[in-house]
């Protein structure tokens, strides 16, 4: 603190007036109390004095013609002073790996010099809408087409995460479905697909990804909405960007044995059209696969109590929106009737999806159930 550093043997001794003999200001080199029964200012970040081992803030003294008071009759050894590790000692683990970076994690790191750190690199992006019927936001859409919605409200979710990611649109063509695709694979981490995933005749997407050799994990999630929800990956021979920083480091070429040793890994998700269910599948599917790929433990914490009686018949997990209510510490959710899973103007009266499990039928006012959150607080 701003103050006086003054010897405390000499305070206790029931010295109050003390000589100054210089100023100790932050940044500057350590001074020397020379007289134990004198005093140097010192600034806040300044370093301690020597021989001085308690400091009496500026509040509690007063000064006239070079001559500190003390008005206070009581003080502590070493008081007002912060010992050098007495935050963390050398060789302490400061930041744990697989910490997401806040800004408090930013000042810290910079506190202790690091300039640069290695991060886990987010995934390259691309998020593909199908189907004639869409037609772009600022075209006038005729009776029988709409505006391409859902590829914006997923760019959205993923900057949410901190995902920068690149869009297009396909038309419902097998071909040109087929040459696009394989275009994206090969160059993108993780595609996102919007429609053309469930049983109608233009729903080519299963097939394509089938012929193009990625494997399905599944397809179809006992879920409303979402059912009719894709996933599955694909590995092709690539280089790694390591690889590529030593080599133009170096001035050195990749030779054929070096590329071969390692795989790219591209993860598709593919949500079904209606926007609620591209909505909900992208929180409840990619949030957590995300979060686990970099390293983060994705645990579901949020829950709410429902404020409503809810009847759901079909023995499928319900993903209702709702409206969140704070009373008192507790989170309460309010049940929004939709009109189905192409209704996106009603999650503008929600906040969350409350996730109903499958084994039930009836939920009753005032039990928990977990919820996924889509505005901030």
């Amino acid at each position: 603190m701003d103050g006086i550093a003054v010897s405390y043997d000499a305070f206790k001794n029931g010295r109050r007036t003390f000589n100054i003999e210089g100023v100790q200001a932050a940044g500057s080199a350590q001074l020397t109390l020379k007289n134990p029964e004198n005093c140097i200012e010192a600034m806040t970040g300044a370093m301690l004095p020597l021989n001085t081992d308690v400091v009496i803030p500026y509040e509690e003294i007063a000064i006239e013609n070079g001559i500190a008071t003390v008005t206070i009759n009581e003080t502590a050894y070493f008081k007002n002073i912060h010992k050098k590790g007495k935050d963390k000692l050398l060789g302490d683990l400061i930041i744990a790996k697989n910490t997401l970076i806040s800004s408090a994690e930013i000042g810290v790191l910079a506190t202790v010099g690091k300039a640069t750190v290695k991060v886990a690199k987010n995934p390259k992006v691309m998020i593909v809408s199908t189907g004639d019927e869409l037609v772009a936001v600022n075209k006038n859409p005729e009776d029988y087409q709409i505006r391409r919605s859902n590829v914006h409200t997923l760019v959205s979710l993923l900057e949410r995460i901190n995902i920068n990611s690149e869009t297009a649109h396909i038309t419902d063509d097998k071909k040109i479905l087929k040459q696009k695709i394989k275009g994206f694979l090969d160059e993108y981490d993780v595609l996102l697909f919007s429609g053309a995933v469930s049983k109608g005749k233009f729903d080519f997407i299963p097939e394509v990804l089938d012929e193009l050799g990625v494997e399905k994990h599944f397809h179809r999630v006992a879920q409303r909405p979402g059912k009719p929800f894709w996933f599955g990956r694909i590995a092709t021979l690539g280089i790694s960007e390591q690889d590529i920083s030593d080599s133009k480091k170096n001035k050195l070429s990749i030779d054929k044995h070096t590329e071969d040793k390692y795989q790219k890994n591209t993860i598709v998700f593919a949500f079904p059209g209606n926007p609620i269910s591209t909505f909900v599948s992208c929180l409840k599917y990619f949030y957590p696969w995300f979060q686990k790929s970099v390293g983060l433990n994705f645990t579901n914490q949020n829950y709410a109590v429902l404020a409503d009686d809810v009847i759901f018949k079909p023995e499928l997990v319900y993903f209702l929106h709702v409206r969140l209510e704070n009373k008192k510490g507790t989170v309460y959710a309010h049940p929004i009737l939709g009109n189905g899973s192409g209704d996106l103007a009603s999650l503008v009266e929600s906040d969350a999806f409350i996730e109903l499990p499958a084994e039930v039928i009836e939920f009753k006012k005032g039990e928990v159930f977990p919820i996924l959150k889509y505005r901030n607080e």
